[in-house]
Parts: C-alpha cells; structure tokens; sequence
C-alpha cells in the first residue's frame, strides 16, 4: 500500500468528518495519475478554499449535478488525445465524487446516463452523509426514516417528518446498467475494504460506482471522537450491507459476509439509533419498525441488501384460478 498521502491536510472539514476518509483512502488507492472531479457538496466547500486544497492531485469542479457529464468528457478527451499522440499512452484513473444530494437527487440523470458510456474508463463515488451537509443538513433523499433535518424537524402536531426509507442507489446502479463492471457499498471504517475495492473499480475497465456511508458528527449528532464506531455499528447492526458486483458476481464482504454465514451476529439497530440525537425523537415503537425492515431484508430478501424481492414469490390469485 502507498504511503504518499494524495489527499492531505490543507481541508477544513469538520472534527470526525467521515467523507473526509473516504476520500484520503480513494486518493491513496488511486494513485498519482488520477484526475478527479468534484462536484459542489461539503467536499467541495470544505476541501478547496480560496489558495487552499488538500488535494495533491489535478481537481476539476463541477456544478451540483454535473459529475456523470463532466467524467464521461474527461475521460473521453483523454481517450482522444492518446489516440492523436498528443498524450503518452498511459493509464490515468478518472474519479467523479458527488454526495448524496449531487448524486442520488440533483445528479442522478447525469450518472445514470454517464454510465451507459461503456467504453470510457472512469469511476462515479458517492459520498453518502445522509443529508446535504453543506447547506446545514437538509433532507435528500438518502435521509433515513425519521432522521432529523433543518427540512424534517419533530413537530408536536407530527413527530416524524422522513417517513419514507433510504433510497438503494448501489441497487439501482447495479440492476440499471447491467453492462457496468463493478458496483459495490463501503465505508472509511473499514478502510482495507474500501481500499481493494476502488482498486477493482478502476482496473476492471469502463465506468464503475462505488457509494460510501460516511458517519458526520455535525449532522447525526454524536462525539466526533466515536466516527468509525458508528460506522461499524451501521455494518454490524445490517443497516448497510458491504457487498460488490463484479462482472455480474455479487458477494457480501467483511464484516457482512460473516454475518450471512452465521460467524457473527446482527447487533440491535437499537444500538446504532441511540447513539445519536437526529433520531432522539423516536420511540420504542418507531426503533421496532426499523428493526422489523432491516430483519426483512436480511431473512426475505434474496439478496442481502440489494434486491428487494422475496425468497417465495406469492403465487397469484388469477393464475390459480384458471
């Protein structure tokens, strides 16, 4: 593994900032020839201030929505001017990064359709605090169930504001564009994870995705101090399955592959809510709900954390009747 630091101080993102990780582990696993593009999110505001940058290699900015667009042209100029001879003939890694709102909202056309482009060589990572941090922790929708927000605080008339769950982009991703490579889910807690998987996501050739859950102290409310234990618990309580999609082949990794074999075994999600104050508002009931929905996805589903279908396909009515 490098020792060169690709994303180094010179950031002012908060004490604990888990996407913060991310990206030190993604620049460290790329390397020196990566161009990466950033798209406007708390990575942008806090890591490229006026005369300042912790990044240590060439960064291009891009508007809320734009990294699916602005990957595919800087991969494909590259792929031109290589084959004019303006450019050796060498590989250099191209890295899109948007958070959940420049992604899974703002960005998800620009993505989406980026990663049609098969024969363009580039990587879309998704940096997931659960909220637009930037602009003081506002609702997307990556927030989830009843997490508090600046756009979905706890009334007395209604307690809960999100209702709705989490979007599964890693999913969507993976069953939308079969012709991608590799799809996979990750954290900075778990950074040799991470780390293999960005190096498989830019080997593997043509456009990859990788969606990261980053803890944020700011807006999920804990110590700083505690980032990683609050990453491991999302893991090890089944909220965020670590799995990857290669060539077609999904696997859970880590931590989530010796629970689906029984080494290990799921933790309460009590466990993880408690620990925070944007769900402090939820009750016993509430807390059940969510445990009912992640042991449904882990005992029903067909795949852990990605598919959202059955073991046992209900057999309809219609066709019985006939």
């Amino acid at each position: 593994m490098a020792q060169t630091e690709y994303f180094d101080a010179g950031h002012r993102t908060c004490q604990g900032c888990e996407s913060a990780m991310v990206l030190r582990w993604v620049a460290k696993a790329a390397g020196p020839n990566t161009i990466v593009i950033g798209a406007t999110g708390c990575m942008y505001v806090a890591n490229t201030t006026y005369y300042t940058t912790a990044w240590a290699l060439p960064w291009i900015h891009t508007q809320l929505s734009g990294t699916g667009s602005a990957a595919v042209g800087t991969a494909a100029a590259l792929k031109a001017l290589m084959e004019k001879g303006k450019l050796p003939n060498e590989k250099i890694n191209v890295i899109g990064i948007c958070g959940d709102l420049g992604c899974a909202d703002a960005g998800l056309s620009e993505v989406s359709n980026a990663l049609t482009h098969t024969k363009y060589n580039f990587l879309i990572l998704m940096y997931d605090n659960e909220s637009s941090a930037n602009t003081d922790i506002q609702e997307t929708t990556m927030t989830p169930f009843g997490a508090l927000t600046t756009f979905s605080p706890s009334g007395k008339q209604i307690r809960i504001m999100k209702y709705r769950w989490k979007k599964n982009m890693a999913a969507m991703m993976a069953v939308g564009h079969p012709e991608v490579k590799y799809v996979a889910t990750a954290m900075a807690a778990d950074p040799i994870d991470l780390y293999n998987k960005v190096r498989k996501a830019l080997e593997i050739g043509g456009p990859t995705f990788i969606h990261t859950l980053d803890p944020c102290p700011k807006g999920w409310g804990y110590d700083p101090k505690y980032s990683h234990e609050i990453g491991k618990l999302a893991v090890e309580t089944g909220l965020w399955p670590l799995f990857e999609i290669e060539n077609g082949k999904f696997r859970l990794t880590s931590t989530s592959a010796r629970i689906a074999s029984g080494e290990i075994k799921r933790k309460p999600v009590k466990e993880y809510i408690r620990r925070q104050t944007r769900f402090k508002h939820l009750t016993d009931e509430d807390i059940e709900y969510i445990q009912r929905k992640v042991d449904e996805m882990w005992e029903k589903w067909l795949i852990p954390g990605l598919l959202p279908l059955t073991k046992e396909l209900p057999y309809p009515e219609t066709t019985k009747a006939q």
